[in-house]
């Protein structure tokens, strides 16, 4: 049996991730051993390991990183900190294979761990571009640490190649995510009102903004504007908490003083969990911020999204963003107005599933001294 180990740190990575869950779980040549590391296991953050285990799955390790405060040091300790357990859960569980997905700093803990192991390592949605934030660096690094790829387009599947990895390691499949977000059972806007406390006044507004963790205020000056437009927004607004990342605290600090502002009209989550964040992008009329789910999940609903700042510079996007790089109040509340008259498209539903199709090709992945001996691949005419 092929002891697969995955590793999940926040709520956003472990709904992309779910699906493949629930397939290596079903199969029965496969053995599925859980890591549950990060934010998870953070009070801070709405210890959303609850939800994990509420979801019927059964953490094989847990991983704690400490995350105590939010400044550089604090998070560098955190990776020491994530090294460490990652070797401990990887001497203890002796995994065949181990599967990471985007570009977090306990991702990067995680893959580094797993080299002096000879653990072969599988990484999806690498290849993508963050160019506001340091976890471009980190995905990229991922990469260099990985063994085979599940990139989410062809353009990251090129990028892939640009940084050197070999073709016959990259198989480009599409987000997992996709089957999620195609299978999750949604709330009503009634039952969504009734289970966050609020009237859910139209037009309806979520917003989800994070660290720019390369900007030297680590992007505060963009929230200032972000929620200086918002002000002025007459429904309602559903904020969700940011990341665990270098800043956050004073992130967090101005969303929950301008939330306490208007109780009646907004509201600030650690964690909606996924059927209710999903079943809020449904029924939701705009997204603010800075996040990829904007230019990843909503594009699904057909939700406009308004994304601000550089922080997503470089990710592929659809026709439901709204850039805003250079965000003055002004400029967001332009940019709202022209999101609340778009007309909602939502995204047809593909037939094939991405995740079934990574988990085969886990199955059929040979694991063996030619798959951990990896050699630079050069592009012709580079």
């Amino acid at each position: 049996m092929r002891k697969i180990a995955v590793v999940t740190g926040t709520r956003a990575e472990y709904g992309l991730l779910e699906p493949i869950l629930r397939l290596i779980e079903a199969d029965k040549s496969l053995r599925l051993q859980l890591i549950v590391t990060g934010a998870h296991l953070s009070n801070r953050f709405g210890r959303t390991v609850r939800e994990i285990e509420g979801d019927g799955f059964r953490p094989a390790a847990k991983v704690p990183l400490g995350l105590s405060g939010d400044g550089p040091a604090d998070i560098a300790a955190a990776m020491g900190r994530g090294l460490k357990g990652f070797a401990a859960a990887f001497t203890r569980l002796k995994p065949d294979l181990l599967v990471l997905l985007g570009d977090r700093y306990e991702i990067l803990a995680a893959a580094a761990a797993a080299l002096p192991f000879r653990l072969p390592v599988a990484h999806i949605h690498g290849g993508e571009s963050s160019e506001g934030a340091w976890d471009e660096s980190v995905r990229h690094a991922v990469t260099k640490l990985s063994h085979v790829h599940f990139p989410a387009a062809a353009a990251y599947a090129r990028r892939l190649r640009q940084l050197g990895e070999d073709p016959l390691r990259i198989h480009c499949f599409g987000s997992p995510g996709l089957d999620r977000l195609r299978s999750l059972d949604r709330l009503s806007r009634v039952e969504l009102a009734r289970e966050l406390g609020l009237p859910l006044k139209r037009p309806l507004g979520v917003v989800t903004y994070h660290p720019a963790t390369l900007a030297a205020d680590r992007g505060l000056g963009e929230l200032d504007a972000l929620l200086g437009a918002l002000k002025s927004f007459e429904g309602t607004l559903i904020f969700t908490y940011p990341n665990a990342d270098v800043g956050g605290k004073a992130v967090l600090a101005k969303i929950r003083a301008f939330t306490a502002a208007d109780p009646r009209h907004r509201a600030a989550f650690a964690s909606l969990g996924q059927r209710r964040y999903f079943s809020l992008l449904r029924h939701a009329d705009v997204m603010a911020g800075n996040s990829s789910s904007g230019l990843l999940e909503a594009p699904y609903f057909g939700l406009p999204a308004v994304n601000v700042g550089d922080r997503q510079k470089g990710r592929l996007r659809l026709g439901n963003v709204i850039d805003v790089p250079r965000p003055t109040a002004a400029r967001i509340r332009r940019a709202l107005r022209s999101a609340l008259r778009r007309v909602r498209r939502p995204l047809a539903a593909a037939g094939i599933s991405p995740s079934r199709r990574i988990v085969s090709a886990m199955k059929r992945l040979r694991l063996d001294d030619k798959l951990l001996s990896k050699r630079f691949h050069e592009v012709r005419g580079a």
